[in-house]
């Protein structure tokens, strides 16, 4: 029974709703402002497979998740009526746009059929995102017609009017039918020296673009492997493939802004946690890059909590005339104190604040205090030493200064204070061991050389990498925030390829895709094709640009 059929014969009930929703070609950044936002109130999600995991992360922690493809496959209409009829609304996710999808158009029409309330929220279409981010433009300045190819209706035998020879065709197949999808071009007009362009996995840091003709498409794809061939592994032949065809494809070669990003594709590791890498991750994403988060430490309470009670306890009777925060961690350890006695950032009205460095700084911010000291140099204690006022009896009332730190930080802060005249109270605000080791796939990527870069931000993320996971493969590109780490790396055999112009963790990220793009232009320079590091493994077979 149809999906229209199903839903028809289901009760009309006002109280759930039905929202299909487009969740564009693959990039997660292309949801639209409205997709996020009805997410949010989803209680079932039916999702396409392609957009599941970008789309899943926009809803509640209760919402019952379906797949649309494996054994698993619910039968949408049944639980869009059973979930509507206890009031439910169910988001039902389409890869690219619902008007272009033949199984939401069903769908929609049995949710009208059975009187359900439905919406629809449109998505960017695979057929127009992807070329854009292959820099294909579908029309020039002289405005040529376009027209969309249903590739598997072609091979069908279906009537389809190309259009005049200057028409730009976006044509949507896979990969193993795309060679007999260029012969039917030809078949029916085409001429065989027609540029295309095909593009797989089209919007994601996988994507992999194409340029040959009609004729010559099926040897290029061969001769790049991704085709089978006697000496290739190639690519799963049902993987889905926006091809273009036309005058519009030349535009490539200076329109091209995805692929070309400096560390595109590149599998970059980063040893610290979701929370400290946030920002750093979402910097090496922009360069193109996938990355990795691994935890080398644990953050714990300390052993005794006297010490950070009578802490926060004098900060709140007036003992402190300074705090300095020097990491993330103090901040988040006084926060959490301050919540467990119903105190806020008011505690610190009368107090002079000091980070170091901006990441400290933002979460100061981020609890409602702006930092009154941040080191103008060097982001380090030693920076932050420089900008500090000298104790002065007259000036100051107080002579105390509090810093809540880890159990395992230098001194290097606290004779700096005391030199110039503070009393320094040296409190445990929380503990770092070692993290538990990662997963076993991702200690033999590491191992293996399935990374193409590791971010190293500390001496202590070295040594505890190399003794959860071991040490990384001479492949993998080394980058380090400074010469203390890049000496402990070289001191643990690892060849240090990038160094930070400055201590801190942007300055790394863009030391790294400084690097990547200078790779980029010698292979360019001379002719070959771009590789990223893991790629070039001995023994290994390299893939296509």
């Amino acid at each position: 029974m149809s999906a229209a059929a199903n839903l028809a014969h289901t009760p009309a009930v006002q109280a759930g709703r039905c929202t299909f929703l487009g969740a564009g070609p693959g990039d997660p950044g292309l949801l639209t402002l409205r997709a996020v936002d009805v997410l949010a109130s989803a209680d079932v999600l039916i999702a396409d497979p392609l957009t599941a995991a970008a789309v899943r992360t926009h809803c509640p922690e209760r919402v019952v998740v379906h797949s649309t493809v494996g054994e698993d496959c619910p039968d949408v209409a049944a639980v869009v009526a059973e979930a509507v009829r206890t009031g439910k609304h169910v988001v039902r996710t389409v890869d690219g746009d619902p008007g272009l999808d033949g199984c939401a158009a069903e769908e929609m029409l049995g949710c009208a059929q059975a009187a359900i309330p439905f919406e629809v929220i449109p998505g960017v279409a695979q057929s127009v995102g992807v070329p854009a981010y292959a820099g294909v433009p579908l029309r020039g300045s002289r405005g040529a017609d376009v027209r969309f190819v249903d590739g598997a209706g072609l091979l069908a035998g279906q009537t389809i009017d190309l259009g005049a020879p200057e028409t730009t065709l976006v044509v949507r197949t896979t990969l193993g039918q795309l060679p007999a999808t260029a012969a039917a071009l030809v078949a029916n007009g085409r001429k065989p020296e027609s540029p295309l362009s095909a593009t797989l996995s089209g919007t994601t840091t996988r994507q992999r673009t194409f340029t040959a003709t009609l004729t010559t498409i099926a040897a290029d794809l061969k001769a790049a492997r991704v085709l089978p061939s006697p000496v290739s592994a190639p690519v799963d032949p049902a993987t889905s493939v926006i091809a273009v065809v036309g005058e519009q494809v030349a535009h490539r070669s200076s329109h091209s802004w995805f692929e070309t990003k400096p560390l595109f594709g590149w599998n970059v590791l980063v040893p610290r946690t979701k929370e400290q890498a946030h920002g750093l991750s979402d910097q090496l994403r922009s360069y193109g890059a996938v990355p990795q988060e691994v935890p080398t430490i644990a953050v714990e309470p300390p052993r005794t909590p006297q010490q950070m009670e009578r802490a926060i306890k004098g900060l709140v009777t007036g003992r402190y005339e300074w705090i300095a925060f020097t990491s993330v961690n103090a901040v988040r350890a006084v926060r959490e104190k301050f919540e467990e006695y119903g105190l806020d950032a008011r505690a610190f009205a009368g107090i002079k604040v000091a980070a170091v460095g901006e990441t400290t700084a933002q979460a100061l911010v981020d609890f409602g205090v702006k930092p009154d000291l941040v080191p103008s140099g060097e982001q380090s204690a030693a920076g932050l030493l420089e900008d500090w006022p000298p104790y002065d009896p007259v000036f100051d009332p107080i002579d105390r200064v509090l810093l809540p730190r880890a159990d395992i930080a230098t001194e290097t802060l606290v004779a700096g204070l005391v030199e110039l005249g503070w009393e320094v109270d040296d409190v445990t605000a929380y503990r770092t061991v070692r993290a538990s080791p990662p997963p076993a796939e991702t200690r033999e990527a590491i191992k293996g050389g399935g990374f193409d870069a590791v971010l190293f931000t500390s001496s202590s993320t070295v040594r505890n990498l190399v003794g959860i996971a071991g040490k990384p493969h001479n492949v993998t590109i080394i980058a380090c925030i400074g010469p203390a780490t890049a000496k402990t790396a070289e001191e643990h055999g690892l060849r240090v390829d990038v160094m930070a112009p400055a201590p801190s963790a942007a300055a790394l990220a863009q030391a790294l895709a400084d690097f990547g793009a200078g790779r980029r232009d010698t292979a360019t320079a001379a002719g070959e094709p771009v590789y990223r590091p893991s790629e070039r493994r001995p023994g290994s077979r390299r893939k296509a640009r």
